[in-house]
């Protein structure tokens, strides 16, 4: 937001003044961070309440005047962006502010704080404790405003049910006690072990929202339901199958707890050790075919946000390269790529509350960072990134390859050339032939990162320069048509005629191989004909059985 936009913004919010949804501060150097959590709790419930798309924190306004005073609160830019992390770790679920903005005032310096809307039916609180406002007041959140926020989705999410006859009998003991040490691990900034193991099992699964006033929900079924209680959820196919394809062919079904089933999948996939070899070097580095935290953070994110309504199972296919994972229903807040390139937040979830469950459970990322993640660490492996596929309505499928395109490639674009994020997807994307914008296009071709004609793009020589492939460059670089052109005239000059077949053999291979066969045709076709334009060379034949001649 440029700096008109934001004393625009600034005008508008200090003429409607304090409201449930806007707080001024002046705000000294060292404002209280928890004083900052509790206000962020407040104005997030308060915006969800109101449909509204966020509330606003200001800084350097006087509460007392409505005049712009300034404030000295983190001058340093790193210090004061470091708060998004202070309250991402301290609000439940985990969130922070959309966006940090400075305003030099001619009266002083101004921060304003975007707090984005608390998700349907899921509301925000600040180190446990849910806030709101009322009026200009900071207030608990009243159980009428707690149950309105609650109340959205729990109509409409098929994992907030309540499971009809199914008591704490239904649920595994190795799920639950799994569950309390992951509860542990999650919170240990706010509770000790001995703490929680000191909950009865009705107290835990309440605090770990997996059960409603202690009624159990399809949502602690599926994460820590028994096998032969699965029963309870039909005519739900709750299932993860595993199949392998390729020369050898099995299966097998998995069904709940979740919580523990999910890594008996991992356990399945045959993840053998991988030798790289980088250039200049001597010692191999020895690497999982895939890594375990990506495997599951993907297959906990296909739990996570699967339409069990739609009766469908979440699958996971072997083959021998590559792992591709899909589940029922379409990806349901924006795009992957938002959440890799854009550090976008999901507002609203398919499954609420089995989403804030797993979140509690230490089971998935609630803020979008899952995913980035998953890109983060194949590319520190060197391997190629995943593939979304949302070509198929309402289905999602993952492809995390298990394999390397090009180790120098991978290990060298990501270490010297120093290309953003984006530039290093698209690139991904060339390497594996799949189309890419036009958007992305433009921008590889004037960054020098990219050569050929669409489809068939390949690497630059800037890119084959860094990543050790000037061989496949040469044969994938395109001459130009006057090189093409000297060599057929050459050829008559030498022989004194030819045939379209005896052109065709001489060219053939000497064009780019980013051409199929009936490209290459149509592009000597069409060297001939500008041969035949300017004057330098005729057809003497006829049509069908053309015999090129010079013209001189």
């Amino acid at each position: 937001m440029d700096p008109l936009a934001l004393k625009d913004l600034l005008d508008r919010l200090i003429s409607t003044w304090e409201n449930e949804v806007a707080e001024f501060k002046q705000a000294g150097s060292d404002y209280d961070t928890d004083k900052i959590g509790e206000y962020f709790s407040a104005l997030s419930n308060e915006a969800n309440l109101r449909s509204l798309e966020g509330g606003w924190l200001v800084f350097g306004v006087s509460n007392k005047t409505r005049a712009v005073v300034g404030t000295d609160y983190r001058r340093e830019p790193e210090r004061l962006h470091g708060l998004k992390l202070q309250v991402a770790q301290g609000t439940e679920p985990s969130v922070t502010f959309r966006n940090i903005y400075e305003l030099d005032h001619p009266a002083g310096r101004v921060i304003l704080f975007e707090i984005p809307a608390a998700p349907r039916g899921i509301p925000i609180a600040w180190k446990g404790h849910y806030y709101a406002r009322a009026n200009e007041s900071l207030v608990s959140l009243g159980l009428d405003k707690l149950d309105d926020i609650r109340q959205q989705t729990l109509a409409h999410d098929w994992t907030a049910q309540l499971v009809q006859g199914a008591t704490l009998a239904d649920l595994d003991p190795q799920a639950l006690k799994v569950a309390r040490a992951r509860f542990v691990a999650k919170h240990a900034n706010r509770f000790s072990p001995e703490e929680v193991i000191g909950w009865s099992d009705a107290t835990f699964l309440n605090r770990a929202r997996l059960t409603q006033d202690g009624a159990i929900t399809r949502a602690a079924l599926l994460l820590l339901g028994k096998p032969e209680s699965a029963w309870r959820l039909n005519p739900h196919p709750v299932e993860i199958t595993w199949k392998l394809e390729g020369e050898e062919r099995a299966y097998e079904h998995f069904g709940p707890p979740f919580l523990l089933t999910s890594s008996q999948v991992f356990a399945r996939i045959r993840n053998i050790q991988l030798r790289l070899l980088p250039e200049n070097e001597l010692l191999a580095h020895e690497v999982a075919k895939y890594d375990q935290k990506v495997v599951l953070e993907a297959l906990h994110n296909c739990i996570a946000h699967q339409d069990y309504a739609r009766l469908a199972r979440v699958i996971v296919t072997e083959r021998p390269d590559r792992l591709i994972m899909e589940n029922e229903g379409g990806f349901f807040e924006g795009q992957p790529e938002d959440y890799v390139l854009h550090d976008r937040v999901p507002r609203r979830y398919r499954n609420p509350f089995l989403t804030q469950a797993m979140t509690e459970l230490n089971m998935i990322d609630h803020m979008g960072y899952g995913i980035q993640d998953i890109y983060r660490r194949q590319r520190q492996r060197f391997f190629p990134l995943p593939d979304y596929d949302l070509s198929e309505p309402n289905v999602v499928r993952l492809t995390i390859h298990g394999r390397v395109v090009d180790p120098a490639y991978s290990q060298l674009l990501m270490q010297q050339t120093g290309l953003p994020l984006a530039d290093v997807l698209a690139l991904d994307r060339v390497q594996k032939q799949l189309p890419i914008t036009d958007d992305a296009v433009r921008h590889l071709r004037r960054n020098h990162l990219i050569e050929g004609r669409k489809p068939n793009f390949f690497i630059s020589a800037s890119v084959a320069n860094a990543t050790s492939q000037k061989a496949r460059y040469i044969k994938t670089r395109a001459f130009d048509d006057h090189h093409y052109e000297e060599m057929i005239v050459g050829f008559l000059r030498e022989f004194g005629q030819a045939s379209r077949k005896e052109i065709d053999d001489l060219l053939r291979n000497k064009l780019s191989e980013a051409l199929d066969d009936s490209q290459k045709r149509n592009k000597i076709g069409n060297l001939l004909s500008g041969l035949r334009i300017k004057g330098r060379i005729y057809n003497a034949g006829s049509k069908a059985t053309p015999e090129w001649r010079l013209t001189d």
